[in-house]
């Protein structure tokens, strides 16, 4: 088996499919040796700001000298990245290695559970897990695949759990109202272990403060037991603000993310690495927290790809991701012509997300098309087009490396071209202009 093998065995799976209960999952890890039981573990759930949060979370403790497993979905630019340690891919050799360990353990158990055989998510997740068994990992952080309750990394006592954000993402699988998908995200909450939630709505903190008492779990939410406050741009690409909670106060925090929401998910990881020093009996340094919130990258979420012209990516690829890059462009960006580059995949909601960005007085819709990844399709942007409630005048470029270089060649220096809609088509945008 060679790495193409592997990676061919991976996605020759069921793709989004749910089981009725986690059963397969623990099956596979049983038979692995119960791999996760080995370690401690961050576990970080909600709609949007997973990834980071869980990016923030593996810089603070880097910056203590802690080495750090990753789980993260979906990738950008390679398959490899869902599964790190201190920012490293897995290696090509180890993952080819983990799948042959996999192997005949998912044959034996598709012999044995016909159709209800691990799926693809399940697969990645029992090798995540293996992996960083075998690692000298101090601390695991995993994000979410899609809910809580069965989603395959639910398998875990983690020492602290982080609900970020909820909004109307998935609703196939986690149902239509925010209190359906906040019982769906609260399924993360362990009994007697903290639970740190963010900037929620009330409806969706009733679900998780139930679900908190019914699981004798301490709850932290964002406002509540820890907070920010002056929250500035310092230049156009950095922002500070001050975090404080009942224990600690820190100012000035520096970030590279922008955003108010990408504060708010720093507040998080902020409070889940003092929760989880706290649980380790240890005391938590306002030097690591400051060096590592410093340090946070995070590809694909408003990030500057390229300076003339100024190309800016975000995967803001549901109603609530959309707002919130609406926020940030009024709040960052009020003057300066936007040309936004916009491919969503036809099962979002995706009049209310196109509506939202094309009514931003300084912005300029290009609609494209871009692959999708197995089943799904991108919109067909063609038909949609005149629908759209728009400031200034909506564009069809069908072909996205044309809508790009049509762009580029318009634009000014003043101006930004800017990407989104989503993920899956920041990932190919971004091999334009990456080496990774």
């Amino acid at each position: 088996m060679d790495y193409e093998d592997a990676l061919a065995f991976i996605h020759g799976r069921y793709k989004f499919k749910k089981h009725a209960n986690l059963d397969t999952i623990k099956r596979l890890l049983k038979e692995l040796g119960n791999p996760e039981q080995k370690l401690k573990i961050i576990h970080v759930g909600g709609t949007n700001g997973k990834g980071s949060t869980v990016s923030y979370l593996k810089n603070i403790f880097m910056a203590e000298g802690k080495t750090v497993g990753t789980f993260t979905s979906p990738f950008i630019t390679r398959f490899n990245e869902r599964i790190s340690v201190n920012g490293e891919p897995i290696s090509d050799d180890d993952l080819v290695d983990l799948v042959a360990t996999i192997k005949p353990i998912v044959d034996k158990l598709d012999a044995e559970l016909a159709e209800d055989g691990p799926t693809e998510f399940e697969i990645i997740t029992a090798m995540m897990f293996l992996f960083f068994s075998q690692q000298p990992i101090d601390v695991a952080i995993v994000e979410v695949g899609i809910g809580g309750i069965l989603d395959s990394t639910n398998v875990i006592t983690p020492i602290v759990s982080v609900i970020t954000t909820i909004g109307m993402d998935h609703m196939q699988l986690l149902g239509n109202t925010i209190r359906e998908i906040s019982e769906q995200k609260a399924g993360i909450i362990k009994e007697n272990r903290a639970v740190v939630v963010g900037n929620v709505s009330d409806e969706a903190m009733e679900v998780f403060i139930s679900k908190a008492n019914n699981t004798k779990s301490s709850l932290y939410s964002f406002g509540n037991q820890f907070t920010i406050s002056d929250l500035k741009n310092t230049n156009r690409w950095t922002q500070t603000f001050d975090y404080e909670d009942n224990q600690i106060v820190i100012r000035k925090l520096e970030s590279q993310l922008l955003g108010e929401y990408q504060s708010h998910n720093a507040a998080c990881a902020i409070k889940a690495y003092c929760l989880f020093k706290e649980f380790a009996n240890e005391d938590a340094s306002r030097d690591v927290i400051t060096k590592g919130i410093k340090k946070t990258t995070w590809p694909g979420r408003f990030e500057r790809v390229n300076e003339s012209p100024l190309v800016v990516l975000d995967g803001a690829h549901n109603v609530d991701a959309m707002n919130q890059l609406k926020k940030l462009i009024k709040n960052y960006f009020n003057g300066t012509e936007i040309y936004i580059i916009i491919g969503i995949l036809s099962d979002k909601s995706y009049m209310e997300m196109l509506n939202i960005i094309g009514s931003i007085n300084n912005a300029h819709l290009v609609l494209t098309k871009f692959e999708a990844y197995g089943s799904r399709q991108s919109v067909d942007v063609d038909e949609i087009a005149s629908s759209i409630k728009a400031k200034n005048d909506v564009q069809v470029i069908d072909d996205w490396h044309e809508a790009i270089a049509t762009v580029a060649s318009e634009v000014s220096d003043d101006d930004m071209i800017l990407v989104t809609g989503s993920l899956y088509f920041i990932s190919d945008v971004r091999k334009l202009f990456t080496n990774e």
